[in-house]
């Protein structure tokens, strides 16, 4: 897989050229979730998680990984959560579904198959590519992490960015 392209400046006649590793057995994946409740101010909370390169282990997050992240919103939240998800299959992995299952707490519903545009954290990571990421390289793993949590740090204390996403999917939040 080849990099993005992006503009940068450089003097006339001299085409900036950066350099990439091409380690592609190195990842960093995150698990966001965007929180709304009527009347109180809209919140995001987010785990990144970082594939040490081992070709055994697991690159992305597994169902248990989404199980503590939702553990540690509730404690955050301190309230019952009603949960909807896009159809990642490890959204709907057994033991997710029994852990919900067994949590008064927590109902899962589920986004149409394929609705990005349903989703508000897709604009949380349109945010975070456009801004803090875009005309980077990245020197380490470490540097990237640095900067993705720098950024989501930022989203995460501008709720008025939380809730444009949000604005963005044509959802509305309803007190029941």
């Amino acid at each position: 897989m080849t990099p993005s392209h992006a503009r940068t400046w450089s003097q006339r006649g001299r085409t900036p050229v950066v350099r990439v590793r091409g380690r592609s057995r190195r990842r960093i994946s995150i698990a966001a979730l965007t929180c709304y409740k009527p009347g109180h101010r809209s919140r995001l909370i987010y785990r990144p998680r970082r594939d040490g390169g081992n070709r055994d282990g697991r690159k992305s997050f597994s169902w248990r990984d989404y199980r503590d992240l939702l553990i540690a919103a509730h404690q955050q939240l301190g309230g019952p959560i009603i949960l909807i998800w896009d159809n990642l299959n490890v959204h709907k992995a057994a033991g997710l579904r029994e852990f919900a299952e067994s949590r008064d707490w927590l109902t899962i519903l589920y986004l149409p198959s394929y609705a990005p545009d349903l989703n508000p954290v897709e604009g949380i990571w349109s945010l975070l590519r456009r801004g803090w990421l875009s005309n980077v390289a990245f020197s380490t793993p470490e540097h990237l992490i640095r900067t993705v949590r720098s950024g989501l740090r930022h989203i995460q204390y501008r709720s008025n960015l939380i809730d444009g996403c949000l604005a963005e999917t044509g959802l509305t939040i309803r007190s029941a």
